[in-house]
Parts: C-alpha cells; sequence; structure tokens
C-alpha cells in the first residue's frame, strides 16, 4: 500500500493529454496521457525524478497501478469512439516484488473500456544498463493482448535491439530527430532508414513533437504514419479540447502540391479480398471461405477497427481439414483461442494508400522474402491488397516513367522535376532561401543551321558538363530542353551563386570557341541566315544567365511574371543578372 505521503502526491497528480492524429487526414487516432502537477505534488523538478524517488521507495509499480487508475479514468470520458490511449511506462516496475501482469484488464473493466484502447508506451532511454529488460517488459504485455509503442526511439542505445525482439506496434521517432529536420539532411537520411525499416516490419511510425509546417511536409514525404506534436495542438488538461478531427492538418495536406502527383498507386492494381473479423472468427468459417474462394491462398484477418492483424494460410487450414480433427473443429464454433496459432502476422506488410509508387516499392523491395504482396491501408484500415505480379508491374512502369523525366541527351532531370523544386522551394522556413538560375544560350539556332544538330548536340553536353563540375552534388542542376537550363540552390548567398555563375559564362565562352572552325574562330563570328532569310553575321555562342532568390515571405503567384522578365533582360547583358521575390 502506499504511504499517505505518497498518496497525498498521487491525489495532486493530473494527466494531461495530446493527441496523435493520421498524417493525411489529420482524424485523431490515439491520445497520449502525460503526467501534470509533479513540482507541485511533490516538490519534484521533474517526471524522472518522481519516478526515481518512487523506485528507490520500492512502491513504483504500486504508484503506476495507482497512476493508471487515474489516466484511464480521464480517457474514458473522452466522447470519441475507437480512441487509442497511449500510457507510458517505467521499464523498472519489472523489478519490483508485487509487479504481475493482469491489473490492467480490471481498470479497463472498470471503465468499460476495451482492451484495444490501450497501448503502452516504452522508452529506449537508459536501457544501456541492461537492454532485455525492455524487451522482456514488452514481450509481457504483448503477450497479454496490448499494444506496445516504442518512444524516443534514436536516442538510446538499444533501439534496433528493442525493434528486432521486442514486435513492438508502433515506434515514436524522438523529437531531437524531428526538429529541423528539413534543413538536416542527416536527419532526414536518419529517418527514412528507421521508417523504411519499421514499415518492412510491420510497424506504424509516429513522428513525434512536430512543431512546424516545414517539419510534418518532410515527415510526410518520408513516410510517417502518425503525427504528434504542437503543430497539431499542445497538451491539454481539459479533455474538450481534444477533437475528433483536426481540419488544419487535412487542409495542409491537401494544399499541399507534392501530393498532387502522377506518382501514386493505381487503384485498379488494388484486389479486395473480403477479410474475416478476428473477433468472431472460428474452424467453420473459415473452412467455407476457402471452399468458396478456391482461387486463394490465404484469407486477410482484421479487427473490428478493420486493422490487419494477419493472415490464414490455405495450405495449413487444407492440412488440418483432411486430419481426424478436422469435422469436430467445423462443428465445434467454440474455438476462436485454437485459431490463434493460425494467424501469421510474420511478413506482413502494410502500406497507406497515400503513399508514393517509390515508397511503396521501396518497402516491397527491402521486405523481399516469400512477401506475396502489399496490404494497402487507408488510415491504417484495409482497404485490399496488392499482388507481386502487380507490383511488378508498377515497378516497370514507375522505372519507364522516370526515364522519360530525364531529359534523353543529357540524362538531366527534365520539366517536372523543376517544377517539383521551384514548388517545393517555396514550401520553406524562415531560416531558409532558395536560389534559381536561368541558363540560355546566344545565337544557338543561327549555330545549329550552320554546323547542324549534331554538333548542337556536342555544345549542350559540354554546357552540362560544365555545369556538373562547377556545381556541388547539393545543387539542383536540370536541363529544361534545348539550350537552355536550370540549377537551384538552398541556402547559398547570392554573391556565392553570382560568382559561380559568371565563371560559368566565361569558361562556356572559352571551351564553345575550340568547336568552331578555324576561320569563324579567328574573325569571331558566322555568317548565315536569320530567321526570316537575310544574311547576317552571328557572334559566338555565349550564354546568359537570370538569377532569382526566394526566401519565406515570397510568393509563388509572383513567380511565373518576375522570371519571365528577368530571362528577357538577361539576354542584353553579358554578365549574370539577378533579382529577389518579396511578398509584395
Amino acid at each position: 500500500m502506499l504511504s499517505n505521503r505518497w498518496k497525498t502526491i498521487t491525489a495532486e497528480l493530473d494527466f494531461a493529454f495530446q493527441p496523435i492524429v493520421h498524417i493525411q487526414s489529420g482524424e485523431i487516432f490515439a491520445v497520449e496521457a502525460l503526467l501534470r502537477n509533479v513540482d507541485k505534488a511533490g516538490g519534484f523538478h521533474s517526471i524522472f525524478a518522481l519516478f526515481d524517488e518512487a523506485f528507490h521507495d520500492g512502491i513504483l509499480y504500486q504508484l503506476d497501478i495507482e497512476l493508471r487508475l487515474k489516466a484511464f479514468e480521464k480517457f474514458s470520458n473522452i466522447d470519441i469512439k475507437n480512441l487509442k490511449i497511449f500510457y507510458n511506462l517505467d521499464n523498472r516496475i519489472l523489478y519490483m516484488p508485487d509487479f504481475k501482469l493482469g491489473n490492467t484488464e480490471k481498470i479497463l473493466q472498470k471503465y468499460k473500456l476495451d482492451k484495444e484502447c490501450a497501448c503502452f508506451e516504452l522508452s529506449e532511454r537508459g536501457t544501456l544498463s541492461d537492454p532485455s529488460s525492455v524487451t522482456n517488459l514488452v514481450r509481457r504485455y504483448k503477450q497479454s493482448g496490448f499494444a506496445i509503442a516504442i518512444d524516443d526511439f534514436g536516442t538510446g542505445i538499444a533501439g534496433f535491439q528493442m525493434l528486432y525482439y521486442a514486435e513492438a506496434d508502433f515506434i515514436k521517432i524522438d523529437r531531437f530527430f524531428i526538429e529541423n529536420i528539413q534543413n538536416d539532411n542527416k536527419k532526414r537520411l536518419f529517418c527514412q532508414h528507421i521508417i523504411n525499416i519499421a514499415h518492412t516490419m510491420g510497424i506504424t511510425v509516429i513522428a513525434e513533437g512536430v512543431e512546424t509546417k516545414e517539419e510534418y511536409y518532410i515527415c510526410k514525404e518520408i513516410g510517417a504514419n502518425l503525427l504528434q506534436g504542437y503543430f497539431v495542438q499542445k497538451p491539454t488538461l481539459d479533455i474538450a479540447n481534444i477533437q475528433k478531427n483536426y481540419l488544419n492538418i487535412k487542409k495542409i495536406y491537401e494544399d499541399d502540391s507534392r501530393t498532387h502527383t502522377a506518382n501514386s498507386i493505381d487503384s485498379k492494381q488494388i484486389t479486395y479480398m473480403v477479410p474475416l473479423f478476428i473477433e468472431d472468427l472460428n474452424f467453420k468459417k473459415i473452412f467455407q471461405y476457402f471452399k468458396q474462394n478456391k482461387e486463394l491462398h490465404f484469407i486477410p484477418v482484421i479487427d473490428k477497427h478493420s486493422i490487419v492483424k494477419g493472415i490464414i494460410c490455405e495450405n495449413e487450414i487444407r492440412d488440418l481439414s483432411y486430419s481426424q480433427y478436422g469435422m469436430s473443429l467445423v462443428q465445434n464454433d467454440d474455438n476462436g483461442k485454437k485459431l490463434s496459432k493460425y494467424i501469421k502476422d510474420k511478413n506482413i506488410v502494410r502500406v497507406e494508400i497515400s503513399w508514393s509508387v517509390d515508397k511503396i516499392l521501396e518497402v516491397y523491395h527491402n521486405a523481399k522474402g516469400d512477401l506475396q504482396g502489399l496490404f494497402v491501408t487507408n488510415n491504417g484500415k484495409y482497404l485490399g491488397f496488392i499482388n507481386s505480379n502487380n507490383l511488378l508491374s508498377i515497378s516497370y512502369k514507375r522505372n519507364v516513367a522516370l526515364a522519360t523525366q530525364k531529359n534523353p541527351l543529357t540524362k538531366l532531370p527534365g520539366n517536372d522535376s523543376i517544377k517539383k523544386f521551384i514548388k517545393e522551394s517555396f514550401h520553406t522556413d524562415k531560416s531558409s532561401f532558395h536560389t534559381f538560375v536561368y541558363f540560355d544560350f546566344n545565337d544557338f539556332k543561327p549555330f545549329n543551321d550552320s554546323y547542324g544538330f549534331r554538333t548542337g548536340d556536342r555544345v549542350i553536353l559540354l554546357f552540362s558538363e560544365i555545369l556538373k563540375k562547377e556545381f556541388s552534388s547539393k545543387s539542383f542542376i536540370a536541363h529544361i530542353g534545348g539550350d537552355d537550363f536550370f540549377v537551384g540552390f538552398k541556402n547559398i548567398d547570392y554573391p556565392t551563386v553570382y560568382r559561380s555563375v559568371g565563371s560559368i559564362q566565361k569558361k562556356f565562352k572559352e571551351e564553345v570557341s575550340s568547336i568552331y572552325s578555324r576561320d569563324d574562330r579567328q574573325r569571331g563570328y558566322i555568317s548565315t541566315q536569320d530567321r526570316f532569310g537575310i544574311q547576317r553575321n552571328f557572334n559566338l555562342l555565349s550564354v546568359s544567365a537570370a538569377i532569382l532568390e526566394i526566401q519565406a515571405q515570397s510568393l509563388l503567384e509572383n513567380f511565373d511574371v518576375i522570371m519571365g522578365e528577368i530571362k528577357k533582360e538577361s539576354k542584353k547583358h553579358q554578365t549574370p543578372i539577378g533579382c529577389s521575390i518579396l511578398k509584395e
């Protein structure tokens, strides 16, 4: 029993709830219960200090049970169907002499809550001394039928070990990796790999601590499933503030130009296989299902919330039906528990319908093994199945599409990629800025007419190689078509860009002169007919350059007009000309 002091402390403690929402729809999925008032209740400077003292006093598990009662009681008053609660566990409760399983079921029964609503959150912080303790705790709760989330993923030493052994349902990427991710390629790469591994293992990913629109864009782009942070809502003590739908998230998703792309799965590739519900599953239904669907090799199994729980394979059930127990199993409806061992959740990989083709194919190729295909979900709910043959077809078509997006001569990205880069650049945070450079050859048509298209292609290839050598891999180099090129920069100051562009103009003029005949080179011009058939003299090739800088306050609607004007003006100058788009 808790001492009077601890009872007083517990009575003063409260829980705030912070929503966890679907990243594309803003529909609420869960709330995390966050302990509050620890300073007022017992003068503790942090929640960690509270639990440290309870651990040293040997009452950590007793305290935890009292807090569960408080959290689940408050949660039960939120009037939103199918909502989950993420409750944080201190893994040290495993070392308490009074630790035992079963108390949570009693609490849930008391407040008339389903077991499916509870998800226990375990942090990988502080697991260096005994990494196996968290893994063991996860396994115990999983065996009891509760969902498990790994919190603060990436901050501890045992994270990947936990992923491998614990079979968690969720991982929450720590705020450290989310903060300013749009400006940190290492963070983005790290999170991308974590998400790919998690999805391959059938684990749902929560981006934790998202505070800005720019962080949201990147988390969505790299495939996070769920979102939590101030950008959605701060933790609230008042449950009346919890919303069923966060329309700001839905709107920003719909407004994000990057979602409107051809790089998405065709619904015709998705097969809807009628699932069976795990809650009322029995052998009779399974036998009948395979009898009526002889072409199918497995049945998808979902729960009452339409979450895919696994598959039942036809070959195992077929062998069972031929056994001496087959008839008795069919006649006995009360054998749902025996079926659990036939529900396979290994190699069950889920992908979201909102993901790009590239993301879905990446998950599929990473999974490999005996995978027959992928389950497709919408906001985590079962939508259908894409078999391996369709995935191979999608992969082939995507490779063809990627090839067509590149300029066939220079192999540089083309117009679609340029448009995407420009639009993404306008989704920038206040500390970032982008610079665009448009290159256009001067007097290229007369050169082509005089020297032929093959020589003209040599000039285009020459310029593309100059661009690749001059600019680093961090620059975005693209070929608009013909003699027009585009280069994009992020967070490179204008003087640096201006000097580099001027250097390219000079280098191109020097190197392209070697392609001319000796007579033309000595004269410094070529004589040929213009577009009206009049004989004229044209200078040797050079390239004009228009530089345009945009910042956080720049408006996309101003872009086309300003860019057109500056490109026209650049043709009058031998050196680069530039300007900046402002809000007004």
